[in-house]
């Protein structure tokens, strides 16, 4: 295990959640879009993370080798996922995207967005993003305090 690969693992953590925060507040901006680009109601997007190989260069003699995965090497948006699901349907037929016939007439349909929701996730990718930092910042501090009993 290298000497800047807490920094690397978290730099990657970092990385995705950054992008969790584009795509929550995305969501958010989005909340009341009925019609976009492509055609249809907006719909809710998910980022979803996968674990960036392992690698199995350094091994703890203190744990049993069925057990010893070896240290991570951070983490990757493995894709982002729309959501499908049915949104919310309001009565507006005034609404200029209004079901024009069939029992859900006058009904609008917005998108599957609960904002409430998407806050919670928004705070937890912040907090991630801050837990990120922290363990550059205590990395940055263990080598200087390496350095400094060096000297």
């Amino acid at each position: 295990m290298g000497l800047f690969s807490s920094i690397n693992i978290a730099a990657t953590g970092m990385s995705v959640e950054r992008l969790r925060t584009d795509v929550i507040s995305n969501n958010i901006a989005n909340a009341s879009t009925t019609r976009t680009a492509e055609g249809g109601k907006f719909q809710k997007q998910t980022v979803i993370l996968q674990s960036i190989g392992q690698e199995t260069v350094f091994r703890n003699p203190y744990v049993p080798s069925d057990l010893d995965q070896g240290p991570g090497a951070g983490v990757k948006v493995s894709r982002i996922v729309s959501d499908t699901s049915q949104g919310r349907m309001v009565y507006d037929p005034s609404h200029p995207d209004a079901i024009k016939s069939g029992p859900n007439a006058g009904y609008v349909e917005y998108p599957n967005v609960n904002i409430v929701n998407e806050m919670v996730d928004l705070i937890s990718a912040s907090r991630a993003y801050e837990a990120n930092a922290s363990v550059i910042q205590g990395s940055k501090d263990m080598f200087s305090s390496a350095l400094e009993i060096a000297r």
